[in-house]
């Protein structure tokens, strides 16, 4: 069993990050926070018990520090600039472990970066949405170069996460989430369009979800998606429109630099560029049928 960290640093205390970073310290993990919202990091501090980052110094003594943030401009950010670079903090043998939704073309180019000053990247970025981040039954993505670093970074996802995925190279974790968010948004995509025609040949949404999610046609979409939120436009999943459409268009950008011919990829990635022109990039990602049609 690794090593439990003597002290976690948490960057972005946002609508994941809150949750996750609340159940380290339910789990008894000494952490040190940073929000770019000095506001909300101080009350999670107190609410918390934990320590409120006001420089990149504070976070010396953390053997493992978490970022959970929009991208991975924000990410670099963080770790190489912020008064100087939460990096240039950091000791020695020390983990950064990435869990927002990079893209991984940045968290190859990031990890040697760190390498050159003796700390190692591991990225690990989740799904489940906020309900699972709230409950610490995350499924997490796990790529590395160095599998030491993973190691010590366990006691951390663990607490996050209930199932754990080591996908492969440093890269490989970020690379696995934005491709199963083109999934899931090509899923939503096919369903909102099938309730469209469907509707012009007097077919009601409640009847095309009961045969679809009995038939070949169900997806996550299909069974929760659209019963909960958009048939009845409730439009509460808590996703941001804006993080799907990067995804998705983080996957298509990978297969551009695959050399990989995937038209599909491309459409799906063009749908939502559309519906986040149209809704703005705050809007729940269960709305983007509305700027569609």
């Amino acid at each position: 069993m690794s090593e439990r960290p003597s002290l976690v640093g948490f960057v972005g205390l946002g609508n994941m990050g809150w949750p996750m970073a609340r159940n380290l310290a339910e789990a008894g993990l000494p952490l040190v926070v940073r929000d770019a919202n000095p506001d909300v990091q101080e009350r999670f501090a107190s609410e918390h018990g934990a320590r409120a980052a006001t420089a990149a110094a504070d976070f010396a003594d953390a053997d493992v520090v978490v970022t959970m943030l929009p991208d991975e401009r924000v990410v670099a950010d963080a770790v190489l600039t912020w008064d100087g670079g939460i990096a240039a903090a950091l000791k020695p043998g020390a983990v950064v472990v990435d869990m927002s939704s990079s893209n991984p073309i940045g968290t190859q180019a990031l990890a040697p970066q760190l390498a050159q000053r003796g700390l190692a990247l591991v990225d690990a970025p989740v799904s489940g949405g906020i309900t699972r981040a709230g409950d610490g039954t995350l499924s997490i993505m796990i790529g590395a170069d160095d599998d030491a670093a993973v190691q010590r970074a366990l006691p951390v996802l663990e607490v996050l996460g209930e199932k754990l995925f080591r996908t492969g190279a440093s890269g490989s974790g970020h690379a696995m989430k934005a491709l199963n968010n083109f999934l899931g948004g090509a899923a939503y995509t096919t369903t909102a369009e099938a309730l469209r025609i469907g509707a012009h040949f007097g077919l009601e949404p409640g009847t095309m979800l009961e045969v679809i999610n009995t038939s070949t046609g169900r997806s996550f979409n299909s069974e929760v998606v659209f019963p909960q939120d958009v048939v009845p436009e409730r439009y509460a999943t808590k996703f941001a429109l804006g993080l799907l459409a990067k995804d998705v268009g983080i996957a298509a950008s990978l297969a551009d630099a695959a050399g990989v011919d995937a038209p599909a990829c491309q459409l799906v990635s063009e749908r939502w560029a559309r519906a986040l022109e149209s809704l703005g990039p705050t809007a729940d990602h269960s709305e983007a049928h509305k700027g569609w049609w």
